[in-house]
């Protein structure tokens, strides 16, 4: 499966645009991965659409599952390069630095703003990060993503809101999260902001 998500550069799906009108979907394991192939692509006045905006996150939560379905069944190697395929797609860190401040880091790599940082939370085998253990290799078969709001300016978009992942086990783990969203040059819809973090529960 990583060879054929590598060929398809899981880019956002424009399938999950039947999600627009509601405010949570779910994804599962059984989801087929070429959803995931066809790119969300701008208007031409080059203004994102919520119905994208939707779409991209669908098909995040599409690939987190699938590298936790790859790890199972071929190993590290498997997971990573579905792993590396899901950045090159989803991602905008070849217009900049991305603003990645994933669910369990701690410093000095709390914000990782580099695609081999962003690779290492995902899949750890990494020296350089010596704390990631792969946040993507966890067994997730389900991500839910329940948006608090979603704005939109021009080619510009960001959402807050809730994504709740359960792992095979069947627990649930529910996290803060902000996307940011810009298209490239090219019309795809990047990730250029994503801060996720365990919600408040009070001293």
């Amino acid at each position: 499966m990583g060879a054929t998500l590598l060929g398809a550069g899981l880019a956002f799906s424009s399938l999950a645009h039947s999600h627009a009108a509601g405010g949570a979907a779910a994804t599962t394991a059984a989801t087929p991965a070429a959803h995931a192939a066809t790119a969300a692509r701008a208007t031409p006045a080059r203004t994102i659409t919520e119905a994208q905006v939707l779409a991209a996150q669908q098909a995040w939560g599409r690939a987190l599952v699938q590298i936790s379905s790859d790890f199972a069944s071929g190993g590290i190697a498997r997971a990573t390069a579905t792993a590396s395929a899901v950045l090159d797609a989803a991602y905008g860190y070849q217009m900049g630095p991305v603003l990645f401040k994933p669910t369990l880091t701690t410093a000095p790599h709390t914000f990782r703003t580099t695609r081999e940082g962003a690779l290492a939370y995902f899949v750890g085998n990494n020296p350089a990060f010596p704390n990631d253990r792969g946040f993507a290799l966890k067994g997730w078969t389900n991500v839910e993503v329940r948006n608090a709001a979603v704005l939109i300016h021009g080619d510009v978009a960001k959402t807050m809101g809730n994504v709740t992942l359960t792992n095979r086990d069947g627990t649930r783990t529910t996290v803060d999260k902000t996307w940011g969203y810009r298209l490239d040059p090219q019309g795809n819809l990047r990730i250029v902001l994503h801060h996720s973090s365990l919600p408040f529960t009070g001293s």
